[in-house]
């Protein structure tokens, strides 16, 4: 467990800090470039759709863990909208709450 958490923590740094970067030289415009790029219908289109698909099932299975309860709904958004960051923090809170048992991380109490 150690080492998957050490792995969250180094991708949400990594992506955290590339964000930072990318803002810095090319400002908030996400949407506009990420939609556009899916309207082209070309390869970068085409990772980007598969990209939304992931966030959209990394939502719903949040929202689905937490049995689609008003704090749950939340949590999906922020998984939505937040990607891997905020699927990191999520996962890593959930180690420690669950004291690493991966079946209850993933499926919640049972």
């Amino acid at each position: 467990m150690m080492i998957f958490r050490s792995f969250l923590v180094i991708v949400f740094i990594a992506l955290c800090a590339y964000t930072v970067v990318v803002i810095a030289g090319h400002g908030l415009g996400l949407f506009g470039v990420f939609f556009g790029d899916i309207s082209a219908l070309g390869w970068p289109g085409q990772f980007n759709a598969d990209f939304l698909s992931m966030l959209a099932m990394s939502a719903l299975w949040v929202a689905w863990r937490n049995r689609f309860s008003p704090a749950g709904l939340g949590l999906a958004t922020l998984a939505f909208f937040g990607g891997a960051p905020f699927l990191c923090v999520y996962l890593f809170v959930l180690s420690l709450k669950t004291d690493g048992d991966i079946r209850e991380m993933l499926v919640g109490e049972y």
